[in-house]
């Protein structure tokens, strides 16, 4: 069966805004032209023109008061919406996920793929966090504890509706094991390279840019800068903003959102990229290494699949561990060429952070932008496109061939 025609549902969390997922799912509705998109909320105009243009069905979560903006306040009633959507006819389901797309209810001759950001993190390893970051609506932050119990199971039991999983990183697969006990394909998310450039010149100041929550760690680069004295620009806007603002010295100078054209810009200008949170995979690392400017991040999680630190051995033990656990390499495909493309800090602390930027700055001549921005292409769109297009062909002839299973409702 050719992809292009095959009758497919696309399946994601909701429509509010083109972050990382979404540009995963502009580039799903690139392979597969016809198919449909089913969320459980659609803000008109929030997306690409490429998604608003598909048919786009919405579930009763649509039709709720203030959903639009207070949506998350629905958390509990997540679950019972998408198993309300009715797909039959389709030969293939590709579920876009890091809440509950993954759990709709495929019809038996339907193969489900789902391609997985990261297990819900508001149930699992960083419930605290998120609760503490304002992710949640009061509402969901009060029930969460009562109801993160009943969730959990669901999110368990709704696996055995998955025929395949794709991770967007080792990490993640290793996080799929550990929840689910499930295997999981990894393919990384695609990342648009063509939109950044080598700047002619760099200025003398350090970006920071994200969210304003407590698990992404701005608070750490402020601390450490202040006590650097170095210029630290940060881009971003979120509820810690009195708070960021509050302790910040006179070198720190924030921009609040900036578009994604200046965003880039920024980018393409600054001596580095600080990276002081955990994320699961992290496009702002590569995008960084696209304009041929080094990454300064924690060295856990996703980027250490993406950024060759200065000093490799720890990044290698710990690679080796997750290598053992998870049967798999990962990364090499990535990080073979020894040409380092970014610091590492092991400890989240200000004098961990502070003695990376001091060899950083000892070292920044080790660090080649023609180097770093080919680097950044192994992660390009066409790359994902590539991959992902081969892997779906494979399952769907598995599929074809008799590989249909039954599951449980």
């Amino acid at each position: 069966m050719m992809l292009a025609e095959a009758n497919v549902a696309l399946i994601h969390d909701w429509l509010t805004g083109m972050r990382g997922g979404e540009r995963c799912l502009e580039s799903f509705c690139e392979l597969f032209p016809k198919a449909d998109i089913f969320t459980l909320l659609h803000i008109p105009g929030s997306v690409s023109q490429t998604i608003e243009e598909r048919r786009i069905r919405t579930s009763v979560i649509q039709t709720l008061p203030y959903s639009a903006t207070c949506y998350r306040y629905y958390l509990p009633l997540f679950p019972w919406a998408v198993e309300q959507f009715t797909l039959d006819g389709y030969d293939l389901i590709l579920s876009s996920s890091h809440c509950v797309a993954k759990g709709i209810k495929p019809p038996p001759q339907t193969l489900h793929l789902a391609y997985l950001y990261t297990p819900m993190r508001y149930i699992w390893d960083m419930q605290d966090a998120y609760v503490a970051a304002g992710r949640m609506g009061p509402v969901s932050r009060l029930i969460l504890p009562a109801v993160a119990e009943r969730l959990r199971r669901w999110d368990v039991t709704v696996n055995a509706r998955v025929d395949h999983f794709i991770a967007i990183s080792y990490y993640v697969a290793d996080r799929i094991r550990r929840h689910y006990g499930r295997e999981a394909a990894v393919i990384y998310p695609p990342v648009e390279t063509a939109r950044f450039h080598i700047a002619e010149r760099t200025d003398d100041y350090y970006l920071v840019a994200g969210a304003f929550a407590p698990y992404k760690r701005i608070d750490l680069a402020i601390e450490a800068f202040n006590r650097l004295r170095r210029r630290l620009v940060i881009v971003g806007e979120g509820q810690e903003r009195s708070r960021l603002r509050h302790m910040a010295g006179p070198t720190i100078e924030f921009l609040g959102w900036r578009s994604d054209r200046e965003v880039a810009d920024l980018l393409s200008r600054c001596r580095a990229l600080v990276f002081p949170g955990e994320e699961d995979f992290g496009i702002l690392p590569v995008e960084a290494m696209a304009c041929g400017r080094p990454v300064i991040a924690y060295g856990k999680g996703g980027v250490t699949e993406t950024v060759i630190p200065l000093d490799r051995s720890t990044l290698n033990a710990q690679r080796s561990e997750l290598k053992d656990s998870l049967n798999l390499e990962p990364g090499t495909q990535n990080l073979e060429h020894g040409t380092p493309t970014g610091i590492f800090f092991y400890e989240q602390t200000v004098e961990a952070l502070v003695q990376a930027v001091d060899l950083f700055e000892r070292s920044s001549d080790r660090f080649d932008p023609e180097a770093l921005r080919a680097h950044a292409f192994t992660f390009d769109r066409s790359i994902f496109e590539k991959r992902i297009a081969s892997y779906i062909g494979e399952r769907l002839e598995e599929w074809k061939r008799g590989g249909r299973r039954r599951r449980p409702c």
